[in-house]
């Protein structure tokens, strides 16, 4: 289970307690870009496993994520120095035991929503996207120039009809939601000063952030090979174009690129049911049977597209647009493989969870309540136990 470090609502004991024995986080505390220390590496270890001898054991098991400096993600010369930094944080987390490294490669904003409490059926709140709600603060809040360019001209006028009905505090509430900063962090993006970071990107399009991204992984997946670290990236949330910026790891076909920039085992996938399930064109059965050897680590939601095919909330993890069954049917087997060839085991974290029960009266960083991702951790073991005892007796029997 995710776990964001000592100023976490959810502590560690909660996690003890979901049945979890591997805890992904990340040293959220350092700067973008500088080399993560042993010692620095050490002791979140040690915090993580500080009762480990007189409770169930934890471990730090996956990096999510080691971030991937912007001049990196531009091409710009100074990628060099954070390249190399990258490859010496990896050798760092290698020597500490640590074989799991996440990352992504999406330009200024690491994921996007427009609401974070958005009430189901049951009365528990959800992560939301709506298109019309995002391109209102791109033409009415951000006012980025040349933004009419991305919308249909039906969404853009009901955005400006509806921003004009918007009160003060409404503007404030998507603007924030929309600058959230990093999950795990407590900071956020300042309006005032956004444009500016999307006019960086202002010449790089598609086919160049693609290229930076191929010639990041060149740099870094060797080392990685050589140090049996297995680095994954993590799909673009959502699939597809934001703000003017160009996303490059939406579909089976960019993964496939990527694979292909660097065809060593250890560049792999983060496989995301979530993020990947938004675009109705991924068949994520067929994803997960096609990159199954190169996926590293996995992360089970699902997501459930509404009247627009581009807004999307959380569903339960059971429900929603993506097929479970098949997926984790898929994974389970590719599980077998590699337990019949002697591998460890693949890590999986139930992602995202309703904010419900008691954590509705509690402060949690959005998409990490306790209680919804111990349901859909639940719900996921369940279906998980029924497909390897439907496989066992498929198995043919011998006398």
């Amino acid at each position: 289970m995710r776990w964001f470090g000592p100023h976490d609502p959810v502590s560690l004991f909660d996690i003890r307690q979901a049945g979890c024995t591997g805890v992904v986080t990340a040293l959220h505390q350092l700067p973008v870009g500088t080399v993560w220390p042993v010692s620095e590496i050490q002791a979140r270890q040690q915090f993580i496993e500080a009762d480990n001898v007189t409770h169930t054991p934890l471990q730090w098991v996956v990096v999510e994520s080691l971030p991937v400096h912007e001049d990196i993600k531009k091409g710009r010369p100074s990628r060099e120095l954070y390249i190399e930094n990258y490859k010496a944080s990896l050798r760092n987390l290698a020597a500490c035991g640590i074989r799991t490294v996440c990352y992504n490669f999406m330009p200024v904003l690491d994921w996007s929503r427009t609401n974070l409490h958005y009430e189901m059926p049951d009365g528990s709140l959800a992560l939301r996207f709506v298109w019309q709600d995002f391109a209102l603060f791109d033409l009415c809040i951000l006012k980025r120039p040349g933004a009419a360019n991305d919308y249909e001209g039906a969404v853009a006028d009901a955005a400006r009809e509806q921003f004009a009905a918007m009160s003060a505090a409404e503007v404030a509430a998507l603007t924030n939601t929309v600058l959230l900063g990093l999950p795990g962090s407590e900071e956020a993006f300042e309006l005032s000063g956004f444009q500016d970071l999307l006019n960086e990107y202002a010449a790089i399009d598609a086919d160049t952030l693609r290229e930076n991204l191929h010639y990041f992984i060149r740099e870094v997946a060797p080392v990685a090979e050589e140090l049996g670290i297995g680095l994954c990236i993590h799909p673009d949330d959502p699939p597809y174009p934001l703000l003017g910026l160009p996303r490059v790891v939406s579909t089976a076909g960019d993964i496939a690129q990527l694979m292909a920039a660097c065809d060593v085992p250890a560049n792999g996938l983060t496989f995301c049911t979530g993020s990947l399930g938004v675009r109705v064109d991924n068949d994520l059965a067929a994803i997960a049977r096609q990159f199954a050897p190169r996926i590293h680590f996995v992360h089970l939601r699902a997501t459930k597209r509404e009247d627009n095919p581009r807004n999307f909330h959380e569903a339960d993890h059971l429900e929603g647009d993506v097929d479970m069954y098949a997926v984790v049917r898929e994974l389970v087997l590719e599980e077998q493989r590699r337990a019949a060839l002697g591998s460890s085991a693949l890590p999986m974290r139930p992602d995202h969870g309703h904010q419900m029960l008691g954590d509705l009266k509690k402060k949690t960083y959005p998409g990490y309540s306790a209680i919804g991702r111990l349901r859909g951790l639940a719900e996921l073991r369940g279906l998980e136990y029924g497909i390897r005892r439907g496989l066992a007796a498929e198995a043919p029997q011998y006398s």
